[in-house]
């Protein structure tokens, strides 16, 4: 038995009137309205994948470099001086399993000044040896750069666009102006410090880049004249616990200290993004919205067209269930190729967007992505299933809502009106 004969008649039906509707000249303004409907779905698929993917990709990779940077948890004092006890709180994160690395460190603001150059920077006081256990970019400078840090020598790292922005490089001095100045019968004088450049890192978040500078945690304790560091900074064994881990922390540590996690430290940025994921996902879905709806007038036409077939079939015994049903599958077929087109053509693009957008930058001779305004500079693709899979599902609904009425409309027709004028 063939494939044709033990498939309902229904379907093959539905098949042969989607064919010859692209075939037949009688009927071409109906077959481009059923091409502009599956181009639209196809259309609107795709784009929904494709944005969506590259807002993935965006979050993960700026989350990446993010946590390159700063820690998993932070504990500090909550009046931004000295921890009370730095070897106790110290010795207590350290006992939690979730806990792989720890180190303390100085946060402060500051000023950089190059000639009549100012920069305002995040300085942070580190420990050499401890930092790369807690951060990927001190893991990264563990060999090179974070040996420069000498206590009582006055080296500095700064970000390479800082850097840039000083006009500074590798040996160069720059003057570090520590906020809370000294009070003189002359009024409240800053300190000033010179420091030298002992090297530049890059984490690829334009952020820190431009803004983070570094130093050994004695000489910033000596600059800010603190009794020892403002902080523990924490790496775990799973970031996404975060949260979890520092509920658990708060409730251990002994004193009145605070904590906070990566997510609540960046948490404006994370909402932010997964608000415009909720509104592009219902824009996009929109206009796969309309092109499915074009169904309806597509299939209205076919109907008033196939209206001495239909009748036909009702004389020889189809129910109105049956001219139904075969109206549904004409329509859902268009859905269907229109859906698959859509996957292809958005996982084709999501995957290969690396090598798309640099090909178009060159192209138009423009940047698509500043990082100055972006964080990245390049375009980043991340495909999920969670993501694909409820985009074909709502395009496949969509597509076969819009075919209910038109087919209900078919098996209404009266086969005697139908065959009153052929």
């Amino acid at each position: 038995m063939t494939l044709s004969q033990r498939l309902p008649y229904e379907m093959l039906l539905g098949w042969r009137y989607t064919r010859a509707g692209r075939a037949t000249r009688r009927n071409g303004f109906i077959s481009f309205i059923s091409a502009a409907s599956m181009l639209g779905i196809a259309l609107g698929v795709a784009a929904l994948i494709i944005v969506l993917s590259v807002m993935n990709g965006f979050q993960k990779d700026v989350a990446g470099r993010m946590l390159s940077v700063i820690s998993h948890v932070e504990v500090f004092s909550p009046d931004g001086g000295a921890l009370p006890d730095a070897a106790r709180t110290l010795s207590e994160v350290r006992a939690h399993p979730e806990v792989i690395g720890a180190a303390p460190f100085i946060g402060a603001q500051g000023l950089l000044a190059r000639g009549e150059t100012m920069q305002g920077a995040i300085v942070r006081g580190i420990d050499p040896a401890m930092e790369p256990g807690v951060t990927d970019i001190a893991a990264q400078m563990k060999d090179t750069l974070l040996p420069k840090l000498v206590p009582g020598q006055f080296g500095i790292l700064l970000g390479a666009d800082l850097a840039r922005k000083l006009g500074v490089g590798e040996g160069d001095q720059v003057t570090l102006i520590a906020p809370s100045g000294q009070v003189t019968p002359a009024g409240v004088v800053p300190r000033l410090k010179q420091m030298t450049v002992v090297g530049t890192f890059s984490s690829g978040h334009y952020e820190y880049d431009s803004a983070l500078a570094m130093l050994h945690m004695d000489d910033a304790a000596r600059i800010f004249r603190l009794e020892g560091p403002t902080g523990i900074r924490l790496k775990l064994r799973d970031l996404h616990q975060a949260r979890q881990v520092t509920d658990e922390l708060a409730g251990s540590l002994s004193g009145h200290l605070l904590l906070l996690d990566w997510t609540r430290q960046n948490r404006t940025w994370f909402a932010a993004v997964q608000l415009e994921k909720r509104m592009m996902f219902i824009i996009l879905t929109l206009i796969v919205a309309v092109a499915a709806f074009n169904l309806v007038s597509t299939l209205v036409m076919t109907v008033q067209d196939k209206r001495a077939d239909i009748a036909i079939l009702r004389t020889l015994g189809a129910s109105p269930a049956s001219i139904m049903k075969t109206f549904m599958v004409q329509g859902a077929l268009v859905g269907v190729i229109g859906t698959l087109a859509g996957l292809g053509l958005g996982l084709l693009i999501a995957f290969n967007i690396d090598v798309i957008v640099p090909f178009l930058e060159r192209v138009f001779r423009a940047s698509f992505l500043p990082k100055d305004i972006y964080l990245i500079s390049k375009m980043p693709s991340d495909p999920q299933a969670a993501d694909i899979v409820p985009i074909a599902v709502i395009s496949l609904l969509l597509a076969f809502v819009a075919t209910i009425y038109p087919s209900w409309r078919a098996s209404r027709v009266n086969p005697a009106e139908a065959l009153r004028y052929e």
